[in-house]
């Protein structure tokens, strides 16, 4: 039996500490959408820049490349994982960039998905190239794919064209990094920005879904399920990380952080329409929803 790391009063946001791959294949039970930022395999001993300083790209190692093959059994491995846990209509999200969206696309498309966008996210906010003699990273993809290509997913078309100031989004999104604010609860390396979670979320959901992190880090993916009435399974390995996701949970159940949560993400984009605008769900919001297993 899984024992979760945290569940939540309002049972809204679930944490399991461990191997994603080993978990995934114990249980049973379907997700309407999962997203999943990997390791980017980045961590090779080169140096970078944060808030003006020069700092090593090295995160862990857990994200350290064992070599092409060897990071491309892994991917198939644990996207073959994820695919097992999607309902039939449901969609996985997955961000990179070149040094790992190439092998990630490869699998989706091995695994018998059908890839329906990459998205480019354009930072508004990239740090500096210090070596001067290539052009400047700033950006990453998102690779956005279906479980069945012959089976319809969810997209919320109207809304994502009422964001975009009446017309079609495309692909391309300038959105900012993380933000100072956004770290209140510690710091994980590679953690997504609210506005680009809350997009996503928004996008390829409905209210009270189920959303699947298998790489939570710090649940970026769960602090916006939670806002927008959607429930959350996270999973990492590091305890640490967990933690401050518990941590970020429990700030956002306050209602009036919360708030302040939503005024910064309408101040960095509009994320969301006056009509969508969600809040913390309560259990009976749910009283007809599969629960998770454990």
């Amino acid at each position: 039996m899984i024992i979760p790391f945290y569940k939540s009063q309002d049972r809204n946001f679930t944490l399991i500490k461990g191997d994603c791959i080993e978990l995934l294949n114990s249980f049973e039970f379907k997700f309407d959408m999962i997203f999943a930022d990997p390791p980017y395999h980045l961590s090779n001993g080169g140096i970078s820049v944060h808030s003006g300083k020069m700092v090593s790209v090295n995160k862990g190692a857990w994200d350290k490349s064992q070599g092409i093959e060897a990071d491309y059994n892994f991917d198939k491995e644990w996207l073959s994982a994820c695919r097992g846990k999607l309902k039939d209509n449901g969609t996985i999200w997955v961000s990179g960039t070149y040094h790992n969206i190439f092998s990630i696309a490869r699998c989706l498309t091995e695994l018998g998905f059908k890839i329906l966008n990459c998205i480019t996210w354009v930072k508004t906010n990239p740090p500096p190239n210090l070596s001067c003699r290539y052009f400047t990273h700033s950006a990453e993809y998102i690779l956005w794919a279906r479980k069945n290509k012959k089976t319809s997913h969810y997209y919320n078309y109207e809304l994502m064209k009422e964001i975009n100031g009446g017309t079609q989004m495309r692909d391309v999104w300038m959105l900012p990094s993380i933000a100072k604010w956004e770290k209140s609860c510690g710091k994980h390396p590679t953690q997504k920005p609210l506005c680009v979670l809350s997009r996503i979320i928004q996008a390829s959901t409905e209210k009270g879904a189920w959303i699947l992190d298998p790489f939570t880090g710090s649940s970026t993916t769960g602090i916006a399920a939670n806002i927008f009435g959607r429930r959350f399974l996270g999973i990492d390995k590091e305890e640490k990380y967990l933690q401050i996701s518990r941590d970020r949970k429990e700030e956002i159940n306050d209602i009036k952080k919360q708030k302040e949560y939503i005024e910064k993400l309408q101040k960095q984009s509009k994320i969301f329409s006056e009509k969508n605008q969600g809040s913390i769900v309560s259990d009976t919001d749910f009283l007809y929803t599969i629960e998770l297993p454990f």
